[in-house]
């Protein structure tokens, strides 16, 4: 997966925003105004991207015991997020999948009214 293509993915889930609140380098997508993926541009840059993903805590434990490319998120809660290493090891339906996860993970934690808002989108 290429930056391009996981931008573009990412912002084609409903209701997805892109935003830099930390800084210029960190690429933050959310939904109804909670993240569901977050990425360094300057890592893409240097050829060793990753992609901080929402997880749901079992499952966030076994991928870490099944793919080394798959660690406890860097700089975020260790018991909900995963730092995915996107190389060839990962392909990119896998990693499609995990960001879905992280999306389906927020958009149901979203209030009724938040996600009625984004239905008349």
């Amino acid at each position: 997966m290429n930056l391009e293509s996981y931008y573009d993915y990412c912002l084609s889930k409903k209701g997805a925003t892109e935003h830099f609140p930390f800084d210029e380098d960190t690429l933050v997508f959310k939904v109804g105004g909670k993240m569901f993926a977050l990425s360094s541009l300057k890592k893409w840059e240097e050829g060793a991207p990753g992609v901080n993903l929402k997880c749901d805590p079992d499952r966030a434990q076994e991928l870490r015991a099944q793919y080394d490319d798959i660690v406890p998120g860097w700089h975020m809660s260790k018991l909900h997020w995963n730092t995915v290493t996107i190389n060839n090891a990962l392909n990119d339906n896998f990693i499609k999948e995990l960001i879905d996860h992280s999306y389906d993970l927020i958009y149901k934690s979203l209030a009724r009214k938040v996600k009625d808002e984004m239905e008349k989108l």
